[in-house]
């Protein structure tokens, strides 16, 4: 009776290692067969998602750390790291009326050059802050003005750029038009480029407003990406009334469909509801 046994728990334990193993080629052979589609799924999120380390946050405007996310005594949170795109649309797909001046494609920025993860002018953001900047846009063309968009989302390879660019004191080429008051050694020192960019995370936008009669940018009293205190969108010293009015008329328009507002730039704004508000993008800009 015993060996009768024995025999049997043997071929029990061979018949379940036989059915692992068909397992495993199964999966394995669906995986080829389909392109590695299967494979992908089940591996999809741990693959484009991993904590971020600590020194590989991205470094970008002061404006960003308005709400740190990133593992620090701050919070506390885990910051994640993903190269995949799934999430974010094209700008131009949900809101073709809106214009679009990407300055990072460009070499009119503070750095002077192309920005490194830039691959089309193009304006990038999650579905949710799409949708939100769509009925601003709809509301700000009832009243004469069309939105005009700088940045949107902007990888984290781009941070890196400008950190390299700020560690070579050397390089000023911009620094009439972009920080004609403040030594370049100084930029981190008064927080003009510091940790955690909303920008990474697909829901922050820098924009302005543009006079549908004349198709002439609406003068705010200072230009995008200038590194001085007349950039506080709540500053009234050194700017007319009217300049101040009209970084108003923006901020309202923003605020009224869910953005946050940062003092310390007139142009910028953050969802405040945004859906990744611990994951830091990695994707090229370029047509989705």
């Amino acid at each position: 009776m015993l060996l009768v046994f024995e025999a049997n728990m043997k071929k029990k334990i061979w018949i379940g290692l036989m059915v692992a193993i068909w397992v495993v080629l199964l999966v394995v052979i669906l995986g080829i067969l389909g392109g590695g589609t299967a494979w992908k799924k089940l591996n999809s999120r741990a693959s484009k998602e991993v904590v971020c380390p600590a020194d590989s946050l991205p470094n970008m405007m002061a404006g960003d750390s308005l709400q740190p996310t990133s593992s620090d005594s701050t919070t506390g949170k885990t910051s994640l790291c993903s190269d995949g795109s799934e999430g974010f649309v094209m700008l131009s797909e949900v809101a073709p009326e809106i214009l679009q001046e990407i300055r990072y494609y460009s070499s009119y920025n503070f750095v002077g050059t192309r920005i490194e993860g830039y691959e089309e002018p193009v304006a990038l953001l999650t579905k949710e802050a799409a949708a939100a900047l769509k009925a601003v846009s709809d509301e700000v063309n009832q009243k004469g003005y069309r939105l005009k968009i700088y940045d949107a989302y902007r990888p984290m390879s781009a941070v890196q750029h400008f950190r390299r660019w700020a560690a070579d004191l050397n390089d000023t080429l911009m620094k009439a038009d972009f920080y004609p008051n403040l030594p370049k050694s100084m930029i981190f020192h008064k927080g003009y480029l510091s940790s955690r960019s909303g920008h990474a995370r697909g829901s922050t936008v820098d924009l302005t407003l543009v006079d549908m009669a004349t198709g002439q940018d609406v003068d705010m009293g200072g230009t995008f990406d200038l590194l001085d205190p007349q950039s506080n969108s709540l500053r009234r010293d050194g700017i007319t009334e009217q300049q101040f009015q009209n970084r108003m008329i923006l901020r309202n328009a923003m605020v009224r469909h869910g953005f946050r507002p940062v003092s310390s730039e007139w142009w910028h704004f953050t969802l405040r509801n945004e859906p990744y508000p611990d994951t830091y993008f990695n994707f090229p800009v370029k047509s989705l």
